[in-house]
């Protein structure tokens, strides 16, 4: 009798939510509902095929059985090559072009940080959770943005509709030069109003879920010192001075003291000095040479740095300048900046879009959809659109371990993902 409550209870609350929905809007539900095996199937193919950013071929293999979806769905395909220089497999680019409502950007990527060396298992489901090689990151997002397209072409509500879609092949690891490697994907934003980007979507610790309109930029900065170098008995004199590595550390020690501020991070991730020391961007590795005797004479240190705004980012790196600038007796300091993500600043459109976005989360019984904090949020491709169009991100699927050896994610969140996705883009595209 306690059951039987209990399941009459759930069904006036799905039929509750579900009366927050058009006619339309409902025949998107039921046929992502329909599909949900099939969905699965479709990221377990895509999951079992390596394609990590250097496995040019497997992310091509990868490109190859998302464009034969795309196809099927009456989408213009194109596949963008990369300069054999380059070493990347390139993108896939579809497009629908119509007169009705706004004109849609929807992002994935087709790589993983799982190279062919990787000995994570592929595939390993267990219940109702499957574990495997970029399975949330973000191939389960991938799924969430097709099955979402899928309902919505069998409804007929993607005639007469312009939606492009961009999966990249180096989202984890982009090809440089990077004008090249975002060309494509600049050039749709250019042509679109708005952007929808199915990294995996996050959750709070209470349950609820979140996605972002910002996110903080991904760069480097390197620093290079050289000094007088002589007997570490004289070390402190006026004639030879403190040497490269008091030098970086002085650096260092002043960039903690004086730039910590919201938003902002400068983590130093690797320190070399000594009579000789040499840093291999390419390898991520340093070396150096050195006596206990001897004042060191060069010193290197790379690290990484993330701001919110450009304007953040020039401010704290001119005041990085010229705390390397002020140097020490006999010593000389230089840094270098590179910026991998530019950042997308919080904008009120962002917001509006979330705010619009959570409505139909809300409307379809999944509840609302909050705003991450930027600092918890790595970069994403996203980033390289929100200078032109509005965008969000984190709008795939649900799982947790990204990246580890335990990524794993929730098979239920690919029917719920695409049921919001399904509902928004049909709003969006009236």
């Amino acid at each position: 009798m306690i059951a039987r409550a209990f399941a009459v209870t759930c069904l006036l609350a799905a039929t509750a939510a579900w009366g927050q929905l058009s006619e339309a809007e409902l025949r998107l539900v039921a046929a992502v509902k329909g599909r949900s095996p099939e969905a699965l199937k479709l990221l377990e193919r895509t999951v079992r095929i390596n394609s990590g950013t250097m496995n040019a071929a497997g992310v091509r293999e990868v490109g190859k059985i998302l464009r034969a979806e795309l196809d099927s769905l009456g989408f213009e395909t194109l596949w963008v090559e990369m300069p054999p220089e380059m070493k990347r497999g390139g993108h896939l680019v579809a497009t629908r072009k119509g007169g009705q409502g706004k004109r849609l950007l929807l992002i994935g990527h087709l790589d993983t940080v799982f190279e062919l060396e990787s000995t994570v298992v592929p595939w390993d489901p267990s219940g109702e959770r499957v574990r495997g090689q970029g399975v949330s990151d973000m191939k389960g997002g991938n799924v969430v943005m097709l099955e979402a397209l899928r309902a919505l072409h069998a409804a007929g509500a993607l005639d007469n509709t312009t939606v492009s879609v961009i999966f990249t092949g180096d989202e984890e690891r982009v090809g440089s030069p990077q004008e090249v490697a975002r060309a494509a994907m600049v050039e749709l934003a250019k042509a679109s109003d708005l952007a929808l980007a199915f990294e995996a979507s996050a959750r709070r610790r209470g349950g609820g879920h979140m996605a972002s309109y910002a996110r903080r930029s991904a760069g480097g900065w390197t620093l290079t010192v050289s000094a007088r170098p002589g007997h570490s008995g004289g070390v402190f004199s006026e004639t030879s001075g403190y040497g490269a590595i008091y030098e970086a550390v002085r650096i260092l020690d002043e960039f903690r003291r004086t730039l910590i501020e919201p938003n902002l991070t400068f983590n130093p991730g690797m320190i070399a000095g000594g009579t000789n020391a040499k840093y291999d961007y390419d390898s991520a590795t340093g070396n150096a040479f050195g006596k206990n005797n001897v004042i060191a004479r060069e010193a290197v240190v790379s690290g990484d740095l993330r701001y919110l705004t450009p304007e953040q980012g020039e401010r704290v790196k001119s005041r990085m300048r010229e705390i390397v600038a002020a140097s020490l007796p006999h010593a000389k300091a230089t840094i270098t900046f590179v910026e991998a993500y530019p950042p997308q600043a919080p904008t009120e459109a962002g917001a509006r879009l979330l705010e619009e976005f959570s409505k139909a989360s809300q409307d379809a019984g999944f509840g609302p959809i909050g705003a991450m904090d930027p600092a918890l949020r790595g970069a994403g491709d996203v980033q390289f659109v929100a200078p032109y169009i509005p965008a969000i991100d984190g709008l795939g699927a649900s799982g947790s371990g990204a990246h580890t050896d335990f990524e794993e994610l929730e098979v239920a969140s690919i029917e719920r993902g695409a049921i919001r996705a399904a509902i928004r883009i049909h709003r969006l595209t009236r």
